[in-house]
């Protein structure tokens, strides 16, 4: 078998095999096949797209590239949660300690933030003392004693992935539908969990900015799960703007902490909501996503949810206290309120150009070296219909570093557009796919 005829294959439209992709997947990852060759048949990809077959099998070549994890000694059906990125989008702080208090299990192993997009891992590590590195025997010891433990992914798990995305990342083929789906997938069923639910994001966000083309991609990856054995259902939410108000790694702990505290209403409390039943009724809790959404409000109620984040923390050498006092986590020396430029209403935000905004304070990376200042951000104070006065706070900046502080203003302005009249509600939870 000969790569040349992989590329010539999937260059004039035809399908490949699983033996074919096999040979693909684990040739490049052991070296056989140079990047010039896989950028070729990536780009045949692109062009030509994956039948749902083929997007299997490489999703489950992926998978198998490397190391999987072993979750048999987690009693109960293991229950995972992946969002496609966005900003302010601090769900998993928020569902995963719900589920957990609800009594199902969440073993997830999660990212750091790149670009605009925060990253689960940054957030948690904002939690003074707490480690994201934990052995499989610890992590599953936590997750039998808390319902829930959040690591990173370990070196050996999806290989595949790490050496294809870093190429696809400077050949223009990042935004395969095919492509995403495999990325995304592989890593889940690589985790070990029994079933997924997917949030995927649509808008200026998002990396899929049409409704449409985020759908065709939920569809994708539920199928993918479903003929993998795996549970699998997935929500496209929306992300035309931030989905909650805190940008930035101790900030939006803060947040998720006042959500799971039963207060803060709001969509990123509402999309937690939404996604915490569903992972309920895959796991098998309950029957219904009317009795899990009762079920959710009340561990939020009556402080259940909290008190599970708090287990986690201690179990991750963290300190458990933040839950009731968040004045423990990392705090920015300047506070600097944003003003609106003119009175109005809250038109439009680009959220993509808000999360820059706070990448330029240090809140986020360029590349994947780079580190991050825990402290800084942003805190939103108007939202897409609010009324504002000229003068009004439209933020709040938390800053240290000031060397790129006023282009993180000028690039936040320009991201929010002010006039009238007041713009319609937005739709959080555009479609529901199982």
């Amino acid at each position: 078998m000969r790569v040349v005829d992989l590329i010539d294959k999937k260059k004039h439209g035809k399908v490949l095999g699983r033996e074919e992709i096999d040979f693909f997947i684990h040739g490049y990852v052991n070296g056989d096949i140079p990047d010039y060759q896989a950028a070729a048949l990536l780009m045949a990809v692109w062009f030509r797209g994956m039948t749902s077959e083929e997007t299997r099998d490489l999703t489950l070549s992926m998978a198998s590239s490397g190391a999987t994890a072993d979750l048999s000694a987690i009693d109960g059906i293991k229950v995972d949660k992946h969002s496609t990125g966005g900003v302010a989008d601090t769900t998993t702080l928020v569902v995963a300690p719900i589920v957990a208090a609800c009594g199902g299990k969440v073993a997830k192993m999660s990212g750091r933030g790149l670009g605009h997009t925060g990253g689960t891992l940054d957030k948690l590590e904002s939690i003074p003392g707490l480690s994201v590195d934990q052995d499989m025997e610890t992590f599953a010891e936590i997750v039998s004693g808390c319902g829930l433990s959040i690591i990173g992914q370990t070196g050996d798990l999806v290989p595949a992935d790490k050496k294809l995305y870093a190429l696809r990342d400077v050949t223009g083929t990042v935004d395969s539908v095919s492509l995403i789906a495999a990325s995304i997938m592989s890593k889940k069923i690589a985790s070990g969990a029994d079933a997924i639910v997917l949030d995927v994001k649509t808008g200026s966000g998002a990396f899929m900015k049409e409704i449409a083309d985020a759908v065709r991609l939920a569809e994708t990856m539920v199928e993918i799960g479903n003929l993998a054995g795996r549970k699998t259902v997935a929500l496209v939410t929306d992300m035309g703007q931030p989905l909650g108000n805190a940008v930035g790694n101790a900030l939006e702990v803060r947040e998720a902490i006042e959500i799971l505290r039963g207060r803060h209403p709001g969509d990123l409390r509402t999309v937690s909501e939404a996604l915490a039943a569903r992972m309920l009724v895959l796991s098998g809790v309950h029957r219904t996503v009317a009795e899990a959404t009762d079920a959710v409000r009340e561990a939020l109620r009556s402080g259940k949810a909290l008190a599970r984040f708090a287990c986690m923390i201690e179990a991750q050498g963290g300190d458990p206290s933040v839950t009731e006092d968040t004045d423990a986590l990392p705090a920015a020396a300047v506070h600097r309120e944003i003003p609106s430029p003119r009175s109005g209403y809250v038109t439009d935000m680009r959220a993509d150009q808000i999360g820059v905004s706070a990448t330029l304070l240090g809140a986020g990376r360029g590349r994947k070296e780079e580190t991050i200042d825990p402290a800084v951000g942003l805190w939103m104070r108007k939202r897409i219909g609010d009324r504002v006065e000229e003068g009004e706070p439209l933020a709040v900046f938390h800053v240290n570093d000031r060397s790129n502080e006023e282009a993180a203003v000028s690039t936040f302005l320009e991201a929010i557009e002010i006039g009238g009249p007041p713009a319609s509600p937005r739709e959080l939870i555009h479609r529901i796919i199982e």
